[in-house]
């Protein structure tokens, strides 16, 4: 295999949502013994979320990318010491530092000093990193390098605002992408503009032992909403440009699991029918940049995503950033 014929294809994709189910009705009725009113039925109909997973106060997000790493390399086949890169997109980390991708690769027993690192551009992460692992790949530098995307976002949730605290879960989705001869990922499209940070953060740090500002997530909905729908159409069309290809290759599309109306609002816009769209936000709620890597290893296990067939995953977060991956399984 020649540099120039070098490719990367995903091999393996795996998931893991914590034990804790929590539905709309659960979390309504917590959040009234607080002093806070919301429905099932107010939360459904502004985002489609019915349901979302809590992680145990003892698990930590490396915890749950672990899982989800060994689903993956299960299916790829690969045991753990052929991995070559690690690579975990996420947002809420374990610590400071070490980076979550290093507690990965020691918790799966990877003692091989495989490269390890940390990507964070929260909900669009794991776009990110899939787009930098195939580049890792096409150079030649690394053959099988572990993407995962892994989030607690529950812990950084104010449970007295109902604005944001109904919208994210927990949970992790990983995929082993491989070098290989044959095309799998066909082109990426990563953008950022750091003039919209303030409509979605955690405006607090780390000072002198304590927290400086606010640790809980702060979101401007109406303003992530009209950016997000204006963004997400124009970078998959993007990454469709680059592949040489039209709207009606795209196979399934993957967005991310955010709010249901925006992502039906791109798939109309790409010209694609709901049933082409892999939708789990009902189920998973918001999990960052676990929400696509999850969504992939349903629609694979379940039959739906076959070998052969194009993927478009697509996300927007906070940064603010987006990007687009176009892959063949």
């Amino acid at each position: 295999m020649t540099q120039s014929a070098i490719h990367s294809r995903v091999v393996g994709t795996g998931s893991y949502l914590p034990a804790r189910r929590v539905t709309n009705q659960q979390l309504a009725d917590e959040l009234a013994t607080r002093g806070i009113e919301t429905s099932d039925e107010w939360i459904v109909a502004r985002t489609g979320i019915k349901a979302r997973h809590f992680a145990a106060p003892e698990q930590t997000t490396s915890d749950m990318a672990v899982e989800a790493a060994k689903r993956a390399l299960e299916m790829a086949g690969l045991e753990a010491g052929q991995v070559d890169l690690i690579i975990v997109a996420t947002s809420t980390p374990d610590f400071v530092f070490p980076s979550t991708a290093c507690l990965v690769q020691n918790k799966l027993g990877i003692t091989n000093g495989c490269a390890a690192f940390d990507v964070q551009a929260v909900c669009s992460g794991f776009a990110y990193a899939m787009a930098t692992a195939d580049n890792f790949i096409r150079s030649g530098a690394y053959k099988n390098v572990l993407v995962i995307g892994a989030e607690t976002f529950s812990r950084i949730l104010d449970f007295n605002d109902r604005t944001t605290c109904v919208l994210f879960g927990d949970g992790a989705g990983a995929v082993v992408l491989q070098a290989s001869g044959e095309p799998g990922i066909l082109s990426s499209a990563l953008h950022a503009d750091g003039s919209y940070a303030n409509i979605l953060c955690v405006p607090g740090n780390v000072d002198a032992g304590a927290v400086r500002g606010e640790a809980f997530l702060y979101m401007d909905g109406q303003a992530v909403f009209k950016l997000a729908v204006k963004v997400l159409e124009k970078v998959a069309q993007e990454a469709l440009d680059k592949a040489g290809l039209e709207q009606s290759a795209i196979d399934w599309l993957i967005p991310h699991q955010a709010n249901l109306r925006i992502m039906s609002s791109t798939a109309r816009k790409l010209g694609l029918s709901e049933d082409k769209m892999v939708v789990t936000v009902d189920q998973h709620g918001n999990t960052s940049a676990a929400s696509i890597p999850l969504a992939l290893d349903v629609a694979v296990r379940d039959g739906r995503v076959k070998p052969g067939q194009n993927v478009m995953i697509e996300g927007v977060g906070g940064g603010f950033t987006w990007g687009a991956v176009l892959f063949r399984m």
